[in-house]
């Protein structure tokens, strides 16, 4: 038994099943060019509750939605659309899944927390503060 920090308790998280398909073969064509962010988001995907119907998703980080939340360490709040790597552009807040942020955001709603490691492995922490299609 390990006597480290225990690892986080994720929260659980809905997305839908064309998501789910995407962001699958996303994260596995992704593996050798970006293996750590890959890994996370394969992991998100794999333990995802996955839905048929979009009513199931209504609240839910999904791709396309906008999200406001806030960095739990610094308090900063974010207003984000979450979307595929092609259409990312931080000019228009708009952050690609393929990233931490992005993958960490991936199927959550309001209240929820998650906590990640960012590329310089760092812990960070993010709470959903408002979602929107």
């Amino acid at each position: 038994m390990s006597k480290g920090k225990p690892e986080p308790v994720l929260p659980p998280i809905v997305i839908g099943t064309d998501d789910a398909r995407r962001l699958g073969t996303l994260a596995n064509s992704s593996m050798a060019v970006f293996p750590r962010v890959a890994h996370f988001l394969a992991r998100e995907t794999e333990r995802a509750k996955v839905v048929v119907n979009d009513c199931d998703l209504r609240g839910k980080v999904r791709m396309g939605s906008q999200v406001r939340y806030a960095d739990d360490k610094t308090g900063n709040i974010r207003d984000v659309v979450l979307v595929y790597p092609h259409e990312a552009d931080i000019s228009l807040k708009r952050i690609s899944v393929l990233t931490p942020v992005g993958a960490a955001l991936i199927g959550l709603s309001v209240g929820q927390v998650i906590e990640f490691q960012t590329p310089g492995h760092q812990k960070r922490s993010l709470t959903i503060l408002d979602v929107s299609d």
